[in-house]
């Protein structure tokens, strides 16, 4: 059985991105995405979208908070309107997904891809967001939250990535600054901090570039 403190290694050749995925839904990934892809020049796409019934879409938000030209953003493959997992979502509107044929955009590295709520997300009654990372190959990057209950929350979804041989870049912490859980978590669960983000009153382009600034490099994230 693979232990939680047996992380598979990290890629021995320049991945061509990475995939954001969170310990919970709302836990920060957009805003996450949005700050690696402007950090690193990269292109965005969020392949599996829901509730557009009630608002723009990630899509949208990374675009204006990245302040990405045209050619760095990917649309999604599906594009749902109940916001809900997308199997569900995608059950209310009549739409068979099938995301075994979803393959990585052939464009020049790096590429950020983010995921739809947590990794036990259901896509379709036989697949799960973390069924998804797994085939398009790509290591992860998870989104925390920084308080009360991340430890076990972002403990067992570490494990849920070692256990499928699901390489870890790093974590990115969101919320007030607690130094105790993140030394708690880079220790326990094998892996490390890349970035931590403090509360924002507001959310701004001008913010994303300021704090984007600070983010290791893509290759530096690698090593």
């Amino acid at each position: 059985m693979t232990s939680l403190f047996s992380p598979p290694a990290l890629p021995t050749t320049p991945p061509r991105g990475v995939f954001v995925t969170g310990t919970d839904t709302g836990i920060g990934k957009t805003l996450a995405s949005a700050l690696l892809t402007h950090a690193w020049g990269a292109t965005y796409w969020k392949p599996l979208q829901t509730g557009l019934a009630e608002e723009a879409g990630d899509t949208a938000t990374v675009r204006h908070l990245a302040s990405l030209p045209p050619q760095r953003i990917i649309s999604p493959a599906y594009a749902l309107q109940a916001p809900l997992a997308p199997e569900a979502a995608a059950r209310q509107e009549g739409i068979t997904l099938a995301p075994e044929t979803l393959t990585l955009p052939n464009i020049e590295a790096p590429l950020v891809v983010e995921g739809a709520g947590g990794l036990m997300v259901p896509i379709t009654s036989s697949m799960m967001m973390i069924d998804l990372i797994a085939q398009l190959g790509l290591p992860v990057v998870l989104v925390t939250r920084s308080g009360l209950g991340t430890l076990n929350h972002s403990l067992l979804s570490l494990e849920a990535l070692y256990r499928r041989s699901i390489p870890v870049l790093g974590f990115i912490s969101n919320g007030p600054e607690n130094k105790d859980n993140q030394q708690s978590l880079e220790r326990l669960g094998q892996t490390r901090c890349l970035f931590h983000i403090n509360p924002m009153p507001t959310l701004s382009p001008a913010h994303v570039q300021n704090i984007a600034q600070y983010l290791p490099s893509f290759t530096d994230s690698l090593t």
